[in-house]
């Protein structure tokens, strides 16, 4: 692990001296979570944001009827329970452990004041990260407000690709080894996940794209 910690992978703490980042993590102790394990629920206290050092991490909710709406999977160096820092008392929403050797490390609302309030650049990249989370969740509403449900696959697929996708060397193809399941995918575009099946499938029959449990590729466009 360096020196500076993984803070500096997601460019939010890489502005903090040494001293600072070494009296601050001799305070905090990380926490393991295995698989379908609950960091927070909902309507748990906010009081803590959390950063996953290793593992995966699901955020969503469960609508009246107990149904599970997926918001995001997040992995290595990314940041949530956030809005506490906004001032929310109350989770609206749930996290879970998607991976069983997932490793967390939660940190005090008060202690990320006292980094906000002492160091201007930090602050500032941490209403950045906010500012990014709220717009892509808006993005995602329009698309379910005004995008059909192929478009909204599509489009989907493509902010997939810039998380977690390669371009092949040999093909050209874009392939994305995501950690989402169809129920998950289906969530977030907001369909059905038999819905989703036949999209995908009607996708793989015009050769637009493969795809498989863990795996989608899209194919290389001709010219």
């Amino acid at each position: 692990m360096k020196p500076i910690w993984f803070f500096e992978d997601v460019n939010l703490f890489n502005m903090l001296c040494p001293h600072k980042f070494s009296t601050y993590k001799a305070k905090h102790d990380f926490d393991a979570y295995k698989k379908k394990d609950y960091i927070y629920f909902e309507e748990d206290s906010a009081s803590k944001v959390y950063l996953i050092e290793k593992g995966k991490v699901k955020i969503g909710y469960y609508t009246e009827n107990g149904d599970e709406i997926v918001k995001a999977i997040l992995t290595q160096g990314e940041l949530f329970g956030e809005t506490a820092i906004l001032g929310e008392y109350v989770r609206d929403e749930f996290a879970q452990s998607v991976d069983n050797d997932t490793s967390i490390c939660p940190i005090d609302v008060q202690t990320m004041h006292d980094l906000m309030k002492n160091n201007q650049n930090f602050s500032f990249k941490i209403y950045k990260f906010i500012g990014f989370k709220f717009k892509k969740l808006e993005r995602r509403l329009q698309l379910l407000l005004f995008k059909d449900s192929k478009t909204r696959l599509l489009e989907f697929l493509n902010e997939l690709y810039l998380d977690y996708g390669h371009n092949c060397i040999h093909t050209g193809d874009m392939v994305i080894c995501h950690p989402y399941t169809q129920k998950d995918i289906a969530s977030l575009i907001g369909t059905s996940r038999p819905t989703l099946n036949i999209l995908l499938n009607e996708l793989k029959e015009e050769n637009i794209l493969d795809f498989s449990r863990k795996e989608i590729r899209i194919y290389k466009k001709s010219a």
